[in-house]
């Protein structure tokens, strides 16, 4: 309700993902007369570019990603996330 209080009637306010446990007041929002969008992000789009990017050490993911586990923990990095516990997990090796 932050980012729809703050912005002016006839504005937009998007957002990436699914969100979990948000609830919006109808009302409010209805009377608001801000537009809310959201949807996927576009991952497919930019990703190749950035796994370069990231390979040749042009840019640091390290703000990124939150908890650093092996390969083989895979399961319980995509539940660390699920459970937030973590926001991103980096995965190696």
């Amino acid at each position: 309700m932050q980012a729809i209080r703050a912005t002016r009637p006839g504005g937009h306010v998007g957002y990436v993902g699914v969100s979990h446990g948000v609830e919006l007041p109808g009302e409010e929002l209805f009377f608001s007369a801000v537009h809310l969008h959201g949807g996927p992000a576009p991952v497919r789009r930019f990703l190749p570019e950035l796994i370069g990017l990231i390979w040749d050490r042009t840019i640091d993911p390290g703000k990124v990603f939150d908890l650093d586990l092996p390969l083989e923990q895979a399961a319980e990095g995509y539940r660390a996330m699920d459970e937030r516990r973590a926001i991103k997990t980096l995965l190696r090796p």
